[in-house]
């Protein structure tokens, strides 16, 4: 454990440069005084490395000093091989750097943990897109990539849901995510951090202007945080449900991982027939009725009346289309 530790710190000083003890502590998970014990045990061990004290200083190795990949375990070595997403890469157009990567990699890696390594890709394949749904097609996704790594502003056109649907945007691109198969632009624009659909970008020009990215922005918690804001506006409103049996038992098959979680979590005793009462967060009916119409007759909706209403005028609507006389073919 220490000896990974160890490797760990040197890795940490090699990629981020000069680190005080307290940020070593708290990226390695352990207290201040182990690192002023680590950072000894490193020196006596012929790194070269030196400390600086004050509110400026930190740790630092000597320039020009590379540390070799001979430290990584064996999950190490084969979870690189795992982490990368090949058809990410070539949407980006780094699919052949990937490769030559992965390439020099394993040449550099011991003949047993390289062997090990290379089973993972033979092994495991990550697709990104759901099922039965393709990837985005976004003609414009090198480019603005291109432009999130230079830190270049961009100027585009956009097709947005909201009227007026087409309007133009000048942006600072700080970072692409990959949902389910769709690429998404995370931007700065008229002083708002906003998301876009690349394939939505209709038509997009690199400025030779560029910007500086804010040091304290982290893509992934942005990310995060982005998702939980979007689930609470977009399930504003309530939905109360008498559940059968049956329909309480199916709901992972037939409704979004949260709606099931609060089903469950405000699920009543069940009364004499079985049945369960539970109260789900819903869009606009107009959203909802077709999710809830999954559950067939196993669910009855009351409450909103607005909601119980709609569905009670599609069952007749369709009642009366399935009474007609079916043609003859």
């Amino acid at each position: 454990m220490r000896a990974s530790r160890l490797v760990s710190t040197l890795m940490l000083l090699q990629t981020r440069g000069r680190m005080t003890a307290q940020e070593l502590a708290e990226a390695l998970e352990v207290s201040v005084r182990t690192v002023y014990r680590d950072m000894e045990s490193l020196s006596a061990a012929g790194v070269p490395l030196y400390g600086e004290p004050g509110h400026d200083g930190g740790y630092q190795l000597l320039d020009g000093y590379r540390t070799r990949l001979t430290g990584l375990t064996t999950g190490e070595a084969e979870s690189l091989f795992l982490a990368g997403l090949p058809t990410a890469a070539a949407d980006l157009g780094l699919g052949a750097v990937v490769t030559a990567a992965q390439l020099k990699l394993m040449a550099a890696l011991p003949a047993e943990l390289a062997e090990r390594a290379g089973r993972i890709s033979e092994r495991f394949h990550l697709d990104a897109p759901s099922w039965y749904r393709d990837g985005d097609h976004a003609p414009h996704l090198t480019t603005v990539a291109d432009a999130v790594w230079n830190q270049r502003v961009l100027h585009m056109r956009y097709e947005r849901w909201a009227k007026p649907h087409e309007v133009t945007r000048t942006v600072h691109p700080f970072g692409l995510v990959l949902k389910a198969g769709h690429w998404y632009l995370v931007a700065r624009g008229e002083g708002h951090l906003r998301t876009y659909r690349v394939s939505r970008i209709l038509a997009v020009e690199v400025l030779a202007e560029s910007f500086e990215r804010p040091a304290d922005f982290d893509l992934v918690t942005h990310w995060q945080q982005y998702l939980a804001q979007f689930d609470a506006r977009r399930r504003s409103g309530e939905a109360t449900l008498r559940l059968s049996p049956h329909a309480l038992a199916h709901l992972p098959n037939l409704l979004e991982p949260a709606l099931v979680e609060a089903a469950r979590e405000t699920a009543t005793e069940p009364d004499a027939d079985g049945w369960v009462q539970v109260t789900i967060p819903i869009e606009s009916p107009g959203h909802t009725l077709p999710e809830l119409l999954k559950l067939g007759a196993d669910a009855e909706i009351l409450t909103p009346p607005e909601l119980r209403a709609q569905l009670t005028e599609t069952l007749k609507a369709m009642t009366r289309r399935y009474e007609r006389v079916a043609p003859r073919s």
